[in-house]
């Protein structure tokens, strides 16, 4: 599935541990009298962790990978406008028959099918959905041989420039692979219809196309690190850039969502604009960093603490700035170059009934605000970009 945005966007759909391990397998593989000394184990071990770190063949990933990866097939309602069928991606969380994938490639369905490597169907039922991360949780009960969950890794360790490959159901055509490199980290991702942008992304130059959403995107040791989603594209179809929601969201979300079957998330209730060297010129700003508050939503946490928005319009060559407004320029001891370090650090490490410190600079001086977040309301989604499904 694939969900177009825009012109240019489209949403488509331990260390001890291994020592103790080594020292049980040694000592059954060695009798009693060859138990083996501690340098052994120390060689053992290392040998252990270098093992697990190697990097795999494209060919050794998809063979690890490929029995863990599904297609979905939706049926919706006649009334939908994508269509009354839709084909995703998605892959096994656990063998307990939870399915991980898109939010918008289950969005609105009436009966949904999951289709194992081996061709075995079976009816799947939504236990939870999360649309500000675009993430949903289905489940199947199938026997426990055709479930083989695939291994999560750590998102925050991908650097740009690292390989990775990406599996699902391209057009419908299943099991299909393509493979890239991480081409940035950290992108802001507008979400269909919903007017909020989905932080902490990845970017990467794999090919993904409609019916990849809701597949994993596998670094080289075969550990899902992302959830591809979206593509940027003026046609539709795939132009080299692709969007992937990072494993350590899915992480925070899914457990919440499988027990909960909704997550809660934090917000501050601000809107605004990043300091570019003209508005630091105007503010005079050592620096072009921060963000600018324009706006403070009424009853949002930050109004209630006391958050000032622009009170006056400058013009300068002809082009009117707001000024007036408060300048973030950290949150919680961490610089704010621009508004995506404020969503990131929301997204990573706080939670509703969180305090959140922000640095603001305010009529020449600076100062710390304190925050308590309260759970976004559905009153702040605005749509601001038309969005048209192109999902297959």
């Amino acid at each position: 599935m694939l969900c177009s945005l825009a012109k240019s966007t489209a949403i488509i759909g331990g260390l001890l541990g291994v020592v103790i391990v080594l020292i049980v397998y040694s000592i059954f593989l060695n009798p009693p009298n060859q138990i083996p000394n501690i340098d052994q184990i120390s060689e053992n071990t290392k040998n252990a962790i270098v093992a697990q770190n190697k990097d795999l063949s494209l060919v050794e990933i998809f063979e690890k990978s490929e029995s863990g990866v599904v297609r979905i097939n939706v049926k919706r309602p006649s009334t939908d406008v994508r269509g009354m069928s839709g084909v995703g991606s998605g892959f096994v969380y656990n063998i307990h028959g939870y399915i991980i994938t898109n939010d918008h490639v289950v969005e609105n369905a009436e009966k949904i099918i999951v289709t194992f490597l081996d061709g075995r169907s079976y009816k799947a039922k939504i236990i939870g959905q999360d649309l500000y991360t675009d993430l949903a949780v289905v489940k199947v009960n199938a026997s426990s041989d055709v479930l083989q969950p695939l291994s999560i890794g750590n998102s925050s360790k991908l650097r740009v420039g690292e390989s990775i490959a990406a599996i699902g159901n391209p057009f419908g055509l299943s099991g299909s692979m393509s493979s890239g490199i991480v081409s940035q980290v950290g992108r802001l991702l507008p979400s269909q219809d919903r007017g909020f942008q989905i932080p902490d992304i990845i970017q990467t130059d794999a090919a993904i196309n409609p019916g990849n959403s809701g597949g994993p995107l596998l670094n080289m040791r075969g550990e899902v690190v992302g959830i591809n989603t979206a593509i940027q594209s003026g046609s539709g179809d795939f132009a080299g850039v692709g969007f992937a929601i990072p494993s350590n969201t899915v992480q925070k979300i899914i457990p919440v969502l499988i027990s909960n079957k909704t997550y809660h998330h934090p917000w501050v209730g601000i809107s605004g604009r990043d300091i570019d060297p003209d508005l630091a010129d105007i503010l005079n700003l050592k620096d072009a960093r921060g963000f600018l508050v324009i706006n403070v939503v009424e009853d949002s946490p930050a109004k209630k603490a006391g958050l000032r928005g622009t009170t006056e319009t400058k013009e300068v060559d002809g082009i009117k700035y707001q000024i007036g407004g408060d300048v973030i320029l950290g949150v919680d001891d961490k610089t704010v170059r621009k508004i995506d370090d404020i969503l990131i650090h929301l997204q990573r490490e706080k939670k509703v009934g969180d305090e959140m410190v922000l640095q603001i600079l305010r009529d020449g001086k600076t100062s710390d605000v304190v925050i308590m977040l309260h759970e976004r309301p559905p009153a702040v989604i605005n749509a601001t970009s038309v969005t048209n499904s192109t999902q297959r």
